[in-house]
């Protein structure tokens, strides 16, 4: 094809693409003659980003926390955003679920091996340090992760194991959120105190989440797949793809986070209190809260042994 021709085809997609949305296309087209080219520091916003980093202390490896952890914020909102393609797609196909769930695996896999960057990258002296004036604030006040969660599996898979059978599908929301598991990092169910920490989070985010679930009770990822043709839910690649995902983060990356923690928090054999004032290690431990997004994709022996070998 000419660069004449090309040229007509082009302009008319254009003037096609404006059509569509009720718009002029030759005062879009007018626009580019006063717009600015691109490079890569505007479109990446890197200045922006990098005034981002602001210490409490003078300890040079606050610095390290403070990116590692922006870092995984970033990541976690790459896998929302796949995760969002999914819930959102009509006809799902094997390849499509597959494709995503990988991609979704692949971040996570990213997170998990980069946690060598916390566990060996940070004098534990300095970290004891700064780590005071981190206080109240916790990890679990992560409210993408937590969306994660949401948006992964069905809210009873994310509820405390010591209440789960109290509560099903019909549960009402308010109730079902008082349960689930990360508030046991900081509530203590016997006399129904809330920390500091968690009281501040729930302030935050609690509506958000609640509206959040609303949507994804029918739209997380266990419940699409479950919704699936047989043919597709038997395809394979996509039960390894899935299995990964729910190995890698229920166990792998919370095995490098709990890791990371002991590496720092276990000092001369006694366990500090974390940030948060939780007591971390049964937070933490994939064998204490059994989270599990998938669970009818393992074996009862599996199921059975869920963290006990990390």
């Amino acid at each position: 094809m000419s660069d004449q021709n090309n040229n007509a085809t082009l302009l008319q997609d254009i003037q096609k693409k404006y059509a569509l949305l009720d718009q002029d296309a030759e005062t879009h087209l007018e626009g580019l003659l006063h717009s600015k080219p691109i490079n890569y520091w505007d479109y990446v916003q890197t200045d922006a980003l990098l005034s981002l980093q602001n210490q409490r202390t003078v300890l040079p490896d606050e610095m390290v926390f403070i990116m590692y952890h922006q870092v995984n914020e970033l990541l976690f909102k790459m896998i929302l955003w796949e995760i969002d393609q999914v819930a959102h797609k009509k006809d799902i196909c094997a390849v499509f679920f597959s494709d995503k769930m990988m991609r979704i695996s692949r971040y996570f896999d990213m997170l998990t091996s980069s946690f060598t960057i916390m566990k060996d990258g940070m004098d534990v002296d300095q970290y004891n340090k700064f780590r005071a004036t981190l206080t109240p604030a916790s990890g679990f006040q992560s409210a993408q992760y937590r969306k994660i969660e949401f948006a992964s599996t069905e809210l009873i898979n994310l509820i405390d194991n010591r209440f789960r059978d109290t509560i099903d599908r019909n549960t009402d929301y308010e109730h079902a959120f008082e349960h689930l598991y990360w508030q046991a990092a900081g509530k203590n169910y016997k006399t129904g105190k809330k920390s500091y920490t968690l009281t501040d989070f729930e302030n935050r985010y609690k509506d958000e989440f609640i509206r959040f679930t609303k949507f994804y009770n029918t739209h997380n990822l266990w419940t699409i797949f479950k919704s699936l043709p047989k043919a597709v839910k038997e395809n394979q690649k996509l039960i390894d793809a899935m299995r990964h995902y729910d190995y890698t983060v229920n166990i792998k990356w919370v095995m490098a986070h709990y890791n990371t923690a002991n590496h720092y928090l276990n000092i001369g054999g006694e366990t500090a209190e974390a940030t948060g004032g939780s007591e971390w290690v049964k937070y933490m431990h994939p064998k204490y809260q059994r989270r599990i997004f998938f669970p009818e994709l393992w074996t009862t022996k599996e199921l059975e042994e869920w963290g006990e070998n990390a």
